[in-house]
């Protein structure tokens, strides 16, 4: 009698991907997903919280890797004897929504919104929700997670918006929300606040326009402390200059005109390679000092809007 193998004869070289594709289908087949919830129904309910992605794009890296996590813990929790329900969502707010209609519809600004309409506006944004539905089904039934594409939700349904404001309303009642200032990366085109998020889907190197200013000492003829800075409107309000104590300045004259000029000895180097000047040839160093000596040193503003205040 032949003795018969416990398990199937596995291939020598198997092709992985066929495999895989193989193991979905069988998961369709018996609905196997439906099943495992239809019989966990009535026990314990896990509740994970997972953040929907943006309707407006594609999938990713990040997501897969986030979405394999995620299907691990709550695959786990099906094993320990939870009913883990999993609905897939669609984050419909925020900016990359309106980017792409504002692409579309050649929007510049808010002004072009109020032209076309909030209510038209907002139809225009709704229409594209689903655009790219049957794309993310098709991967992230390929990776193997199981979710309900079916029985997906939106973050632009009424029931969902409600929902989250009723949360803000216990937190208000419960005196856990207060008003403050932060500070916030802002889109002057969108008139709106930006998120992390946002604002790294446009983040660029840039080199910033920046300028040395002199600022003229009234104790000593013909000197100067020189600032740099990246911000140049603030000039006309400047109250203070700013200087490390456990750093060291230097005092130089120009053998030219005998200017005098207070500045870091770090940034020395850079200071003479921005005004084309050799620091030997065209420069005699007076002093050194720490910062902590510089301390009240006064120098005349460069505008006089608060002299005397």
């Amino acid at each position: 009698m032949a003795k018969e193998n416990t398990f199937e004869v596995t291939q020598e070289k198997p092709h992985f991907p066929t495999l895989e594709e193989s193991t979905l289908q069988y998961w369709r087949d018996i609905d196997a997903f439906q099943e495992s919830l239809r019989q966990s129904k009535g026990k314990p309910a896990y509740n994970f919280y997972d953040g929907p992605p943006f309707a407006t794009g594609l999938p990713h890296y990040g997501h897969i890797l986030a979405g394999t996590i995620k299907d691990v813990v709550t695959r786990y929790a099906h094993q320990r004897g939870y009913h883990v329900e999993r609905r897939f969502g669609w984050d419909c707010h925020g900016l990359p929504v309106e980017y792409e209609i504002d692409k579309k519809l050649n929007i510049k600004g808010h002004h072009d919104v109020m032209k076309i309409g909030i209510d038209k506006y907002n139809e225009e944004c709704r229409g594209i929700v689903q655009r790219f539905t049957t794309e993310w089904r098709r991967i992230i039934e390929r990776v193997g997670r199981w979710i309900d594409f079916d029985n997906d939700y939106k973050t632009m349904d009424r029931s969902f918006m409600e929902s989250c404001w009723w949360v803000f309303k216990q937190l208000f009642e419960k005196g856990l929300v207060y008003r403050a200032f932060r500070v916030m990366p802002y889109s002057t085109a969108c008139t709106t606040p930006l998120s992390n998020f946002e604002v790294s889907q446009n983040y660029k190197e840039v080199s910033d326009p920046s300028i040395i200013v002199q600022f003229k000492l009234t104790d000593e003829e013909n000197s100067y402390v020189l600032a740099w800075t990246t911000t140049p409107w603030t000039l006309p309000s400047n109250l203070a200059l700013c200087v490390n104590p456990e750093l060291t300045y230097l005092q130089v004259q120009n053998k030219t005109t005998n200017t005098k000029w207070i500045v870091g000895k770090d940034r020395w180097p850079w200071i003479c390679s921005s005004v084309k000047k050799n620091a030997e040839k065209d420069f005699t160093v007076l002093w050194e000092k720490k910062g902590a000596e510089l301390k009240g040193i006064k120098y005349e503003p460069l505008c006089d809007f608060f002299k005397g205040k």
